[in-house]
């Protein structure tokens, strides 16, 4: 039985998250990647595996090297997904800040 990663599940690990953010730029390789990490190399590799799998990353075969880039396409399925809810949070704030404006002021008036 094949099981298709969340991409979520993936990004909810913080060292996924700083692999997203090392490639964001600029495709590297694993070891390139593993140098930032003081974690061992299968455990950065596995790491890689689950972000291709969930299309977060894609793999160029360069020569020996394999090459790890940025799926852009897929981050902006996840932050189109995510975007309701930041402006749905964005008005409640707004409208918290109001609500606390008015209170001041009406404090401040008495």
């Amino acid at each position: 039985m094949n099981l298709r990663r969340d991409v979520f599940q993936a990004i909810a690990d913080p060292s996924r998250r700083a692999i997203l953010l090392l490639v964001a730029t600029q495709s590297m390789t694993a070891g390139a990647i593993a140098a930032n990490f003081d974690t061992a190399r299968p455990t950065i590799s596995k790491h890689l595996q689950i972000l291709t799998e969930c299309e977060l990353l894609t793999q160029e075969q360069n020569g020996r090297e394999m090459h790890y880039h940025i799926n852009a396409k897929k981050m902006k399925e996840v932050a189109d997904f995510i975007e309701p809810f930041r402006k749905m949070w964005d008005d409640r704030f707004n409208k918290l800040e109001a609500v606390m404006k008015s209170k001041i002021h009406e404090h401040k008036n008495k």
